[in-house]
C-alpha cells in the first residue's frame, strides 16, 4: 500500500483527484488503495490468484508492524508477496526505489509469518509492482528473503 510521506500527493490523492472533506491521510489511503485494486487487476490478467490482501503483523514497542500489500499464488505454484508502490511521478527514483532495504526486511518478516500457518512450505518470491504516474512495472523476483 501506498503509504503518506514524500509521496508529494498532500490531500490531492491518486491523479491529482481531492475528495470532498478528505484530510491528506484518508487521499493517501485512497490513493494506495487504487494503487493496490490496480496491481491486483494487472497480476490477475497474468495468471496469478488472489490468497489475500494487506496481510498485517503487529508491531512491538521497538519493532515496526508488517504488512504484505498483496499475496497471490502464480499458475505453477508459487506464493507470491507483492509490495504495491505508487508514485505521481517517476522523480526522485520512482515507485521501485522506495522499497528500501528496511522495507523489504519488514515484508519478509510478515511473510515469514503468514507461512508459519501454512502445513506445506509452497516455493515463494517477492515482487514488487511500481506504479509512477500511468506506467506500472511488475518486478518479479525483486529481492530475496536473506
Amino acid at each position: 500500500m501506498v503509504k503518506g510521506g514524500g509521496s508529494g500527493w498532500g490531500g490531492a490523492g491518486w491523479g491529482g483527484i481531492r475528495w470532498p472533506g478528505a484530510t491528506s491521510k484518508t487521499s493517501t489511503k485512497a490513493a494506495g488503495d487504487a494503487a493496490e485494486d490496480r496491481a491486483l487487476a494487472h497480476l490477475q490478467q497474468q495468471g496469478l490468484r488472489l490468497v489475500q490482501r494487506n496481510y498485517r503483523l503487529a508491531g512491538g514497542p521497538r519493532q515496526r508492524g508488517a504488512e504484505v500489500d498483496l499475496i497471490l499464488r502464480a499458475p505453477d505454484g508459487t506464493l507470491v508477496f507483492v509490495e504495491v508502490r505508487a508514485r505521481a511521478g517517476a522523480g526522485h527514483g520512482g515507485a521501485a526505489s522506495s522499497v528500501t532495504g528496511a522495507k523489504q526486511r519488514r515484508i519478509v518478516r510478515a511473510a515469514q509469518h503468514y507461512l508459519l500457518g501454512l502445513a506445506v512450505l509452497p516455493p515463494c518470491r517477492f515482487d514488487v509492482v511500481a506504479i509512477d504516474g500511468d506506467q506500472l512495472q511488475w518486478l518479479q523476483g525483486a529481492f530475496e528473503a536473506g
